[in-house]
């Protein structure tokens, strides 16, 4: 290189930087909150980050919120271009475990060849936590296993149990307190305890407290014979899951299964089972508090117990005391012989709920099902013309007119009027629930298939399973993503942040400002307002929320939120007295097109459009206004 081109380079790369407010030499700088030094690469995701934000915000060179930056990707400018580029050839795949781990993404642990693990021996597991058992326990004669505090408090937990305790004779499993207080869990048991004689499976406090709890039961004591399986508390307290029983003790001889206390407390759990106790012989099965106190617990039972001989069913305070819930019954006990099915205070909701029985009974000889005190105007299709015993039958029984805040947490919904300093109220649990995840960069995300004709795809790029947990939670958030806006509502999901900016700037100007809630000290007790500060003069105005979605690279559900007016206030130890976190609220003012069973109204009585309706920031959401 000759020195005329040396010195045309220079001039170039000095042009390229000192127009993108870019510091490299020299001492540390720093832009707002953020610190930049010599030794940052200037090509990194997340200074390409600071000079769009210089670029496309007004003011770009004052402060800029640390909570937004930070979640720029980590990756570096070699590993952004060459993701990107494999992103542009459908080939991120081919790297999806190095593309997870370096862009610290959402993505289940791939179970590894060594985790593989046979046991003949009786053995006792405490704590144990992300294996994948094959062959456990098969041909066992007698014996017992057990599994306490199994995946507890994992953040991801995910476990695979094939063939566990196939064609044993006598042999007791028992797992307590499994996957407890995890968030997102991921259990599979497959062909559990086929053929098995005898013996006993129980399952004690299984994804209790958990927030997306997922377990799978396919082929679960099929052909057993005189073996008895209880879940105790499953899936008790848990947050939007989903529980799948196929083939649940089919062909089964004389198998006793105890669900008590089944999705008590749940909040949006939906549970499947299929093909339940099909062609089963003196089969005794026993639901008990199932769905109770449920927040639309989601329940669907396909083929139960079609064909069986001599079976009985019992459901008791089904989906009592619920809010809402969805349950379907689709050839229920259909085509049995001598088969009881007892409903006891069935769907005593608080608030309507759906039922759909189709082809209840049908063709059952010399059987019959009883509903007792039972509610909520369901549907029933096709259903046995004899054999029917109904008492105490409640039609279309709602709350009359009942606050049912039960479901709704103290102090996530307030009235505007609270939040006047000295004012002493509950705050919510605001702290973040979700996996930690960055954003992807535009350069990346923009090449990276997102619809729901492109799952398939998508959970490619991602290592997802058909039909696993992670391809569910893909599914959900891209449907989400895809729902229609509501009336007056513009919205969009975004997956880096420079496609969030552009959003907010679209809705409000150049001229905006993002907040959040400084921290999450004081969440879950009782606080003091201090010093209220309305934004834009406390008057009426415009903003853009986003909130997380649960999704492999971080995703945020923007959207406009007309007729606001937003607030920044002091929150003070009502006891010291002494500032612990700075608050964000924002109160809607329009409430007309909102559900009437929003938890809102659930919390603070009344309905849409009669009230207006104030929260809080949670941490890692955020709000988009207008420049004060």
């Amino acid at each position: 290189m000759n020195n005329t081109e040396a010195t045309l380079l220079l001039c170039f790369f000095f042009s390229i930087f000192s127009s993108s407010h870019v510091y490299f030499a020299g001492a540390n700088q720093t832009a707002g909150n953020i610190t930049t030094s010599s030794s940052e690469n200037p090509f990194t995701p997340k200074a390409s980050l600071l000079r769009y934000w210089n670029n496309h915000i007004n003011g770009g060179d004052s402060p800029k919120p640390s909570f937004f930056i930070s979640k720029a990707s980590p990756l570096t400018h070699v590993e952004a271009t060459r993701f990107a580029s494999l992103a542009s050839n459908h080939a991120l795949h081919t790297r999806s475990s190095y593309f997870c781990s370096a862009a610290k993404l959402f993505c289940f642990p791939e179970l590894s060849s060594h985790s593989l693990e046979k046991h003949g021996d009786d053995v006792d597991f405490a704590a144990y936590s992300g294996k994948n058992f094959t062959n456990y326990g098969s041909d066992r004669l007698s014996g017992a296993d057990s599994f306490k505090n199994y995946s507890g408090g994992d953040n991801i937990a995910v476990d695979s149990f094939r063939r566990y305790s196939r064609n044993s004779a006598g042999h007791d499993d028992g797992f307590t307190n499994y996957a407890g207080d995890v968030n997102v869990a991921d259990q599979s048991f497959s062909t559990y305890a086929t053929g098995t004689t005898g013996g006993s499976g129980e399952f004690a406090s299984y994804n209790t407290n958990a927030n997306e709890p997922n377990g799978i039961f396919t082929s679960y004591s099929d052909k057993a014979n005189g073996r008895s399986q209880t879940f105790t508390s499953y899936s008790g307290n848990g947050n939007t899951g989903e529980q799948t029983f196929t083939s649940y003790s089919k062909n089964g001889n004389g198998a006793p299964n105890d669900f008590s206390g089944y999705g008590t407390g749940s909040n949006v759990v939906k549970s499947g089972f299929t093909k339940y106790g099909e062609n089963g012989n003196g089969a005794n099965d026993s639901f008990t508090s199932y769905g109770g106190n449920g927040n639309v617990p989601v329940n669907d039972f396909k083929g139960y117990g079609d064909g069986g001989n001599g079976a009985v069913y019992g459901f008791k305070n089904y989906r009592d005391q619920s809010n809402i819930g969805v349950d379907s019954f689709s050839s229920y006990a259909k085509n049995s012989n001598n088969e009881k099915v007892n409903f006891v205070n069935y769907g005593k909701s608080f608030n309507l709920g759906s039922d759909n029985f189709t082809g209840y009974g049908q063709g059952n000889v010399g059987g019959n099902v009883s509903f007792k005190t039972y509610g909520q105007g369901p549907s029933f299709k096709e259903y046995t013309k004899d054999g029917v015993v109904f008492a105490h039958y409640t039609n279309n029984v709602s709350s009359s007119g009942k606050t049912v805040n039960k479901w709704v947490e103290e102090g996530k919904f307030f009235r505007e009027s609270m939040l006047k300093e000295g004012t002493f109220m509950q705050m919510p649990d605001i702290k973040d629930k979700m996996p930690k995840r960055t954003f992807l960069p535009r350069s990346i995300v923009s090449k990276l298939p997102f619809s729901s004709s492109e799952i398939g795809e998508i959970r490619k790029v991602f290592g997802a399973g058909e039909n696993s947990s992670m391809a569910n939670i893909i599914l959900s958030a891209v449907s989400e993503c895809e729902r229609p806006a509501s009336h007056g509502e513009t919205k969009r999901c975004v997956g880096s942040a420079e496609d969030m900016i552009d959003f907010a700037t679209s809705v409000l100007g150049r001229g905006v400002v993002v907040r959040t809630t400084e921290n999450v000290v004081g969440s879950k007790k009782k606080i003091l307002i201090g010093k209220v500060n309305g934004i834009n003069g406390g008057n009426v105005t415009r903003a853009v929320s986003c909130h997380q979605s649960l999704y492999p690279y971080l995703l945020y559900y923007c959207h406009s939120v007309p007729r606001v007016r937003v607030y920044e206030t002091d929150i003070l130890d009502p006891e010291s007295l002494e500032k612990i976190n700075h608050g964000v609220a924002i109160c809607h003012i329009d409430t007309s097109a909102w559900s009437p069973t929003h938890g809102a109204f659930l919390a603070l009585g009344s309905g849409p459009g009669r009230i207006e309706v104030c929260h809080w920031i949670f941490e890692n959401d955020m709000t988009w206004n207008i420049v004060d």
